[in-house]
């Protein structure tokens, strides 16, 4: 004859029940916290600075790990310590998040071009790092909307860092504001961005008191850009769940970045 197993107090208070509601959430809440402090962080691309490898609605994952730590690791960036604890180097040609160094609160996104001490200048549309060329092969054109009522051909190649390594860029031709530069010297402790979208990219070639960029400080990165997790077509709202799959771009989830 089968007996009732009892597995303890039938009944427990709400106000217990309210206290361990209130701890799983802190749990949570401080796990969440070290992850997101120590290893992974999402952003949203606001712009198209970065197109063709990432648009405007692409949601990224950056790895904190990958350069090491610096206040602006922790949110809301305290003033904690200096420099970077566990520091590493980013290679050129990474896409990086950082803090811009004009009020080290506002997220960009840019790649990796001019390392502590290099030379870098644009002269007619050309990038050049410590005075020679950097190659470019042209891949393909098409028309985009300019925002004032017509099309613009936006030429896309690929080039190749000194290094070797590889990666797509759009240009809009040769005469823009940012085709030729001075021949901007990295300081040490220092990084130079540009954004792949060449002509469409306020990045290290705008000094900060014309609201550019300009030199990045290392203890500004926050993070390397590894992966596009999701992606929707502008227009889309968390308000609005039919848009997470009508304005999804499913092409680009989970990509790789270079």
């Amino acid at each position: 004859m089968s007996q009732n197993v009892q597995s303890g107090p039938q009944k427990t208070s709400a106000a217990g029940e309210i206290v361990e509601i209130v701890k799983t959430v802190v749990y949570a809440l401080l796990i969440a916290l070290f992850l997101r402090v120590l290893f992974f962080q999402p952003f949203t691309i606001p712009s198209a600075s970065m197109e063709p490898n990432l648009y405007e609605g692409d949601y990224i994952i950056v790895s904190k790990y990958s350069y090491g730590y610096s206040r602006h690791s922790i949110p809301f960036s305290p003033k904690l310590f200096d420099g970077r604890i566990m520091g590493r180097a980013p290679a050129r040609g990474d896409i990086v998040v950082f803090k811009l160094p004009r009020d080290g609160r506002t997220d960009y996104v840019k790649r990796v071009i001019g390392l502590p001490g290099d030379h870098v200048q644009v002269r007619d549309g050309l990038l050049y790092i410590n005075g020679n060329v950097v190659p470019r092969a042209r891949t393909g054109t098409e028309k985009e909307a300019s925002g004032y009522g017509f099309d613009r051909t936006v030429v896309h190649y690929l080039e190749t860092m000194p290094e070797g390594r590889k990666f797509m860029t759009s240009d809009f031709g040769t005469d823009g504001e940012l085709d030729n530069t001075p021949d901007f010297v990295v300081p040490e402790g220092n990084y130079f961005m540009m954004g792949d979208n060449r002509d469409n990219s306020s990045d290290s070639r705008v000094a900060p008191e014309n609201q550019g960029v300009g030199f990045v400080p290392a203890a500004n990165l926050v993070g390397k850009a590894q992966i596009i997790m999701l992606s929707w077509h502008p227009g889309a709202s968390i308000f609005k769940p039919w848009t997470w799959v009508m304005n999804a771009r499913l092409s680009r989830f989970f990509n790789v970045l270079k």
